[in-house]
């Protein structure tokens, strides 16, 4: 398996190393929050940039032929727990989608340099990968345009909740979507040269 392993370095290596990088910023930023109570401390804003105006704020000046819109920025100064919760919701699932998907990929990379690249098992790990970017990406998405529009909707009395207000707070994952379709690609061919090999070692 030595070849296998050297084909996927430096990747494994960059991987692992981020990898416990981020769960080691994780822990280190809960721990803090935590001991200093940093939960209640702060205060929640939320910007409906689907609204604009022409009145600029006077601090900002543009240059001759340019102007300057202003964008409505809701902000609670002494947020309860919904308020919060709905804040977290905005942000967090991302940053869970990042670190399981580095999980699952570390997962992947060190099958594949145990086992062999060329492995039903490896296959099915890299099509895990794949899936997981693809429907991952699109359901945190969704959860974080709903908790944007749930915080929009409970700061601003002109914006209530509702399905026109999450498509607006709403970003197709171009990125993750596309890799995630490459990975599955990738996989599937993976798995193809799994059943070359396994006919070829039965020809011999």
């Amino acid at each position: 398996m030595t070849e296998d392993r050297k084909m996927l370095e430096p990747m494994a290596t960059v991987v692992s190393v981020v990898l416990r990088i981020l769960l080691a910023l994780a822990m280190t930023g809960l721990v803090v929050s935590v001991a200093h109570g940093s939960w209640g401390g702060f205060s929640v804003c939320i910007a409906d940039e689907s609204s604009s105006s022409s009145a600029a704020p006077g601090s900002f000046a543009a240059e001759s032929g340019a102007q300057v819109d202003s964008i409505p920025r809701y902000c609670a100064e002494a947020p309860d727990t919904h308020l919060r919760v709905l804040d977290a919701l905005s942000s967090l699932p991302s940053s869970l989608l990042l670190i399981s998907g580095l999980y699952l990929l570390h997962r992947f990379l060190r099958g594949a340099a145990r086992e062999g690249v060329y492995t039903a098992r490896t296959a099915s790990r890299l099509r895990l990968v794949g899936w997981w970017l693809l429907v991952g990406s699109l359901v945190v998405e969704s959860a974080e345009a709903s908790a944007r529009a749930a915080l929009l909707a409970a700061l601003a009395k002109d914006v209530d909740f509702s399905a026109g207000t999450v498509l607006s707070m709403w970003n197709f994952p171009y990125l993750a979507a596309l890799t995630g379709l490459g990975v599955l690609t990738f996989a599937r061919i993976t798995r193809q040269g799994v059943s070359m090999r396994e006919d070829l070692e039965g020809l011999v």
